[in-house]
């Protein structure tokens, strides 16, 4: 049976060397440039999301529309979270997260669709949450066992995206 871990004086040799890396070690099997930038689409989704869910809120008006608003701000918040958590693994990745306003649509999965009537709004935000379900759940398989971290994020957050849904 190989040994559980390398020699420990190794170890403490290479975390040392390459200590500039952050938390990226040599364990890490991914191609950390590619996860970067799926992750910053999926960083420019949730911020969309965020974007299209405080627009509902705002502009949702009649009879059943108090309680619905409440439901688009608990999601727009969810997602600004999630956003937060993405950005920080970026980060973390040693990438920069992409926050740029300018071409934040067009990096986005999810369409920024305001909708015409309460209605149209729900059917808006469930074909985002539908398009986010389908988009997180491609990452997690294209991210197998490269990156344990950025998989266990992305199962999370599709989870939430799965009960918005």
């Amino acid at each position: 049976m190989e040994p559980f871990l390398t020699d420990i004086r190794d170890l403490r040799t290479r975390a040392r060397a390459s200590i500039s890396k952050g938390a990226v070690t040599g364990a890490y099997k991914a191609n950390r440039e590619q996860v970067v930038a799926v992750l910053n689409a999926a960083l420019a989704t949730e911020l969309v999301c965020v974007l299209r869910y405080k627009y509902h809120y705002y502009m949702a008006s009649g009879l059943a529309s108090e309680a619905v608003k409440a439901e688009f701000l608990e999601h727009a918040a969810e997602e600004q979270a999630h956003a937060d958590r993405i950005a920080a693994r970026i980060v973390q990745l040693n990438g920069k997260p992409d926050l740029n306003p300018a071409t934040l649509t067009g990096r986005s999965h999810s369409e920024y669709a305001e909708g015409a009537d309460l209605g149209s709004m729900i059917i808006e935000d469930l074909v985002a949450e539908r398009i986010a379900i389908e988009t997180y759940t491609e990452i997690i398989r294209w991210l197998g066992d490269g990156d344990p971290t950025t998989t266990r994020l992305m199962k999370e957050i599709l989870e939430k995206e799965e009960e918005h849904a």
